[in-house]
Order: C-alpha cells, then structure tokens, then sequence
C-alpha cells in the first residue's frame, strides 16, 4: 500500500496524539480498526476476522491481509463508500480517545482549583473553558450576584467529573466551601503544609463564611498565620469572592470555648449545653444580641454549623425567666424535689420546651425519675410549654404592631414636619421628635 504518504500520516497522528492528549499507539490502533472496517465495506463482508490490519509504528507503513493473506489493493481501490466508512470510523474512535482522555485526567483534578475562561450562559448555568474540555458551572455552585462576560478569567473548583456515554461533564463550583478551603492552601503555606489545620467551616456563599483552624506547632498563631501582616493573606482571599465576609475562629476542643468563638465578634455571658438535645442555650446582654444573631441569623446560623450544635441565643431576662416558668411548674407536681430542678437545669434543660422534647425515658434513665411521675412531668411540662409558646407569639405580634407603628409615626413626622402648634426650630437644629424618627428608621 506504497501509495499513502505514510510519514505525513504519521506527522498527523503525532499532532492529534499532543493536541488532545491521547496516546499515538491508541491512534494507531484505531487507524489499524479503521482500515479493516474499510476493507470489509468495500467487500461487503460480516465476517469480522476476515481482514487484519498492522501499522508499523515508526515508518507507518500499511500491512492488510484478507485471510491471513496480503491484500494487494491501493486505498483509493476500495472506492467512496469505504472511504467514507473510514473517515467516520477514524472520527468516533478519536472522540471517544479524547472523551477517555478528558475523563482520566479530570477525574484526578477533582478538588483542585482551576483557571478557566467564561464561554456563554446557558440557562444561568455558566459554561467555562478549562484546558482542553468545557466544564459547567449550575447556578447552585455560583456565588449570587456573580457575573462572567465572555472571555473574563474563572477561578474555580472542579467539584465532579461525571462520565455520560457519549460525554464527559465536568461540574466547577465557587459556591463550594472546599473552594475557599483550597484558596487557604493557596494564600497560606501552613495551612498547605498542614502545620495549620482547618477543622471545621461553614459558608453561606457571597454573604459569610466561618472557618475553625487550629495549629500543630505551639509557636504558629493559626488565626494571625491566616489573616498575614496586616490582613494580606485573607485579603486576597476577600478579594477573589468579591467582598464575601470571612469569619476565622479559633478551634477547641471544648464545646463551650469554641461556640463562643464562633459567635464572635458578640461577647457571651453563659453557655448551657445539653447533651441529650444538642443544644446549646448562649445568654448575652441586651446590646450584644442583635451582634450574636447577626444579619437575618447569619451569624448563629453559621455558628450552629460550623460546631455542630443548636443554638439558642437569650437574654439574661428571658434565660432566667424560662428557668422560673421551669422550675414553678416541675415543683408544684408531686413527687418532684427541689434536686431534680437544679439536675435537669445543670444539664441544660433550661425550659419547658426542653423538658417536653427530652421525653419520659430520658427522665428514667438518666435522672432516675420513677416512671409514674416522669409521665406526668412530660405532660405537665408540654401544656405549659403550649401556654407559653401562645403567650410569646401574642407578644411577638405586638411588639412587631409597635415597631410598624412607630415606623409610620417617624415617617409621618419626615414627610410633614412638626405639627402645626409646636414652635419651628431654628435653622440647623433638630426637634426630638425628628431626631426620634430617624433613629427609628435607622437613618
């Protein structure tokens, strides 16, 4: 077969092999395969040990026998219909070459970071260029509010290869906590040297994230490693999720420690565990529970995940006035003593809802409750709880028709002035009763 241009074929094959990362003895396997299903178009044929191909590797030199035999046929013999064959052989063998390609060394990415370049949206999902595949991007893994015109610079993190039969998907994510993780590894040696553990996170994607990071080595400050000199470290951290708030806490192992660091920068008085609940009651003072709660619970709700328990966020008044309602409605049930109250609040049941949510068995087997009175302490327990959760919805509603009507008085009193027999201010100062309205508003 000395009419093909064998090293000009060999030149090809040498370049699809470096272009698409796919091994040239694949490619010449797949040459070989083409020419036989060729030679059996061309005889019409079904009989698929009939006709044997061997490409030599290194001249490229063609060898098809038909039976074991040499067949003495130039290529352009076999005619349109085989070369067709050909083509569309050769054409699904390297796709399927490459999508092997892809699948393999993917698969062995997953977890890292990437940098890829923006293509299109589809659907809001975000379709990326990352090497030599395009990889998506749903918009569950997008930080909100993020856009990427075409052709802008994607930092990403591959979070899962998945192989489809005629496809490979590759998922990238932002919105992923792993992402931020791997830009620590990034930005901070230690923690890629793991001299600095991170140990537990919790993110809510664009607005805040909370990381707990301890260090192996006495002598490395794991929070000031993390933040660098004069926040250089966390600052490109900041910058490439565009503002996202991050929260680095010190990691204890006792509970208690580590939830109040995780509520910071709110400063706690009392935390009450209870182990049987998972709950963890936090008492702060007045002017730190808005801090403790954060922006529409942002700041517990992180918490809670980042330390894995519940948390309940009180003030002194209503802590203390959950163990009065507790500790009144357990005494005037008989059988019950002053011991078990202080038992079951040291154990951080601080309320009739907790009390009603352990159950009986609880009572029995870890405070030696006789079962008779255990049952009437969970029923007793759950109608008062259904008194009080009434009573704190019916003050909830009223404090939320106060603060409306407040918020209408002051906007009244910014869109109209003063009434018409109050005496008018002068120039530059400010009535008490606009200074009111703009602290209401926030203004």
């Amino acid at each position: 077969m000395s009419a093909v241009n064998t090293q000009e074929m060999m030149r090809i094959l040498d370049s699809i092999a470096r272009d698409r990362n796919i091994e040239r003895a694949t490619l010449v396997s797949d040459l070989e395969q083409a020419m036989v299903s060729a030679a059996r178009r061309h005889f019409n044929t079904l009989d698929a040990e009939e006709f044997a191909c061997k490409v030599d590797p290194i001249s490229g030199s063609i060898t098809l026998t038909r039976h074991g035999q040499p067949l003495e046929m130039e290529p352009k013999e076999f005619g349109r219909i085989a070369a067709q064959t050909f083509k569309q052989v050769m054409i699904q063998r390297f796709r399927d070459d490459e999508r092997a390609s892809i699948l393999g060394d993917f698969s062995k990415r997953v977890g890292e970071i990437v940098t890829g370049t923006a293509q299109r949206y589809e659907g809001g999902m975000l379709v990326v260029q990352v090497d030599r595949a395009e990889s998506v991007m749903p918009r569950s893994e997008q930080i909100p509010g993020e856009q990427f015109p075409p052709g802008t610079r994607v930092r990403c993190l591959i979070l899962d290869v998945r192989d489809l039969g005629n496809q490979v998907k590759i998922v990238i994510s932002r919105a992923n906590p792993d992402f931020i993780k791997r830009l620590f590894e990034v930005e901070v040696p230690e923690v890629a040297e793991r001299i600095i553990e991170i140990k537990a996170m919790a993110r809510e994607a664009g607005y805040r994230t909370k990381i707990a990071v301890s260090s192996v080595d006495s002598k490395v400050d794991a929070v000031g490693a993390c933040v660098g000199v004069r926040g250089s470290r966390i600052k490109n951290i900041v910058d490439e999720l565009n503002g996202e708030k991050i929260d680095i806490v010190r990691w204890n192992e006792s509970s208690q420690i580590l939830i109040q660091n995780a509520l910071k920068p709110a400063e706690v008085s009392e935390i009450s565990l209870c182990f049987e609940l998972g709950r963890a009651t936090v008492v702060v003072r007045d002017d730190q529970l808005s801090l403790a709660i954060g922006k529409r619970g942002q700041n517990v709700r992180l918490a809670a995940r980042l330390t894995g328990w519940d948390i309940d966020i009180l003030t002194p008044e209503e802590f203390n006035k959950g163990l009065e309602i507790m500790s009144e409605t357990l005494l005037a049930i008989a059988g019950v003593a002053e011991d078990l109250v202080d038992r079951l609040a040291a154990a951080g049941m601080v309320s009739v809802f907790d009390i009603e949510e352990v159950g009986a068995d609880v009572l029995v087997n870890e405070f030696a409750v006789d079962p008779p009175v255990s049952k009437v302490i969970i029923e007793v327990c759950a109608a008062k709880a259904k008194i009080v959760a009434e009573q704190q919805q019916r003050e909830k509603e009223e404090a939320e028709k106060r603060r409306q009507e407040d918020e209408a008085a002051a906007r009244r009193l910014l869109e109209g002035g003063a009434p018409p027999e109050a005496a008018s201010p002068a120039e530059g100062e400010t009535t008490d009763g606009e200074a009111r309205a703009r602290e209401i508003l926030g203004q």
